[in-house]
C-alpha cells in the first residue's frame, strides 16, 4: 500500500507542475475571498443587472410612450427601440438571467457543468470589447463619426468634439484597456473557481484496496 501511494503522489505532483495552466491557478479572489465567494458574488450581480433591464424593457413595452423617442429628438432618421428591438432585447435579457442563476448555483452547489455557460459569456464580452479596442485603434476616425451622429441634446458633446483627436484616441483606448484588464480578471476567478470545484468533485473518488480477508 506504502508503495502505491508514494509512486502515485510524485505523478500527480509533476502533472499539476508540468500543466501550463498550473500557474496562473489560484483559490483566492479580490479581496481575499475565495473564488467560490467570488463567483456567486459575480452571478448574483450580473442577475441584478439583468433583472433590472428586465423590469425596465418590460416597463417599455406596456407603456411605450413613454420610453418612445422620435426621430426629431435623436436628431436622425430612425427611431429608438421598436417593437422588434425590444423583444430581442427582452430574450437576451432573460436568456443572461438563466446564465447568471446557473453559474450562481453552480458555484454554491458545486457543479462545475453549470458555471461553463457563463464563463462563454465571458470570453464572448471579453471578444467583442477587444475587436472594439481594435477597430478604434485601426480606424480612430470612427470615434468622430459616432460623436457627429449622436443628438444634439447629448450631454458635453460639444466638449468631447473638441478635444484633440489623437488624444481622445489615447483616453478611449486606455479606458477600454482597463476594463479589459479588470474583465480579464474576472474570467480568471470564474475558470479557477470551475478547476476548483471540479479538482474537488474528482477527488471525492473513493479508491478501495481489498485483500484476501480485508478490504480498507
Amino acid at each position: 500500500r506504502r508503495e502505491a501511494r508514494s509512486g502515485a503522489e510524485p505523478g500527480g505532483a509533476a502533472e499539476m507542475l508540468s500543466s501550463p495552466w498550473a500557474r496562473f491557478y489560484s483559490n483566492s479572489c479580490c479581496l481575499c475571498c475565495h473564488v467560490r465567494t467570488g463567483t456567486i458574488i459575480l452571478g448574483v450581480w450580473y442577475l441584478i443587472i439583468n433583472s433590472v433591464v428586465l423590469l425596465i424593457l418590460l416597463s417599455a413595452l406596456t407603456d411605450p410612450d413613454q420610453y418612445h423617442l422620435t426621430s426629431a429628438e435623436l436628431g436622425g432618421e430612425f427611431e429608438f427601440m421598436d417593437d422588434a428591438n425590444m423583444c430581442i432585447a427582452t430574450a437576451i435579457s432573460l436568456l443572461m438571467i438563466l446564465i447568471c442563476a446557473m453559474a450562481t448555483y453552480g458555484a454554491y452547489k458545486q457543479h462545475a457543468a453549470w458555471i461553463i455557460p457563463f464563463f462563454c459569456y465571458q470570453i464572448f464580452d471579453f471578444a467583442l470589447n477587444t475587436l472594439v479596442a481594435i477597430s478604434v485603434l485601426v480606424y480612430p476616425s470612427t470615434i468622430q463619426d459616432y460623436l457627429r451622429q449622436l443628438p444634439t441634446n447629448f450631454p458635453y458633446k460639444e466638449e468631447i468634439m473638441s478635444v484633440n483627436p489623437t488624444c481622445l484616441v489615447v483616453i478611449i483606448l486606455l479606458f477600454i484597456s482597463i476594463i479589459l484588464a479588470f474583465k480579464g480578471y474576472l474570467i480568471s476567478c470564474v475558470w479557477n473557481c470551475y478547476r476548483y470545484i471540479n479538482g474537488r468533485n474528482n477527488s471525492d473518488v473513493l479508491v478501495y484496496i481489498t485483500t484476501n480477508d480485508t478490504a480498507v
